[in-house]
């Protein structure tokens, strides 16, 4: 994945196209280049140059525009024990009435102890599940390279818990993405039926801290309008 990646912008040197280069999504400052989607006015919010989740209601926040191949850089921590949220890419961000998530490629962020605090029958859920799985949601299929169920497993477990930044490098590539967690490329899914779409960031019921998001555009694909979302008016 990465020589494809330095394939691709040494393809734009040697053409004399533009090079991509990272652009911020959020500026710090507010959150210009976000349209909430389904939560409460105060469920985000930014403060010393984070953007901050309060984790209620249920639901997601948008980017203004949808995205194809690219780059994701994120940064977030979680400020609860056992919290949940993620990142969806290539959405509709329409979402589901019961479960208030849309549909995409959800890229998990929970934080440590959640696999300890939802036991079920005595029995605590695998710690994989922590540690940036990736999955279709909402009708949107994909393979996993480390299957878990339906689900892509990280291959080491790399996140770190509550109070402590977290750093995720996504990138997607024609219905494929990898993910570099805190430095190091340890899951993957491919075959994506949806593959153009927006980024929702995911209130889910536990205050999280983002930072230093900024997305990388690369060159599209030949991606037939059933592998992309609707464009929201």
């Amino acid at each position: 994945m990465k020589r494809f990646i330095i394939a691709i912008l040494s393809g734009g040197l040697l053409t004399g196209g533009p090079v991509p280069e990272f652009k911020d999504l959020f500026n710090g400052k507010d959150l210009t280049g976000w349209v909430n989607v389904n939560t409460a006015e105060d469920t985000w919010s930014v403060k010393d140059g984070e953007l901050i989740c309060s984790g209620h209601p249920i639901g997601v926040m948008r980017s203004q525009k949808q995205y194809e191949n690219f780059v994701l850089h994120i940064e977030w921590k979680h400020m609860e024990a056992g919290g949940n949220s993620g990142v969806f890419v290539w959405s509709g961000a329409r979402p589901n009435p019961k479960s208030r998530l849309p549909d995409g490629v959800e890229v998990q962020m929970l934080e440590l102890d959640w696999p300890n605090l939802h036991k079920r029958d005595g029995v605590t859920p695998p710690v994989a599940y922590v540690h940036g799985e990736l999955f279709g949601v909402n009708g949107v299929k994909t393979t996993p390279d480390n299957p878990r169920g339906e689900r892509s497993m990280s291959v080491e477990n790399r996140c770190i818990g509550r109070g402590e930044w977290n750093t995720y490098d996504v990138v997607a590539v024609d219905g494929v993405i990898k993910l570099s967690v805190n430095g190091k490329v340890v899951n993957g899914i491919r075959g994506s039926t949806q593959k153009k779409g927006y980024l929702c960031l995911e209130s889910e019921g536990a205050e999280i801290h983002f930072r230093n998001i900024k997305i990388m555009e690369l060159p599209p694909g030949v991606t037939s309008a059933e592998q992309a979302a609707p464009e929201i008016n």
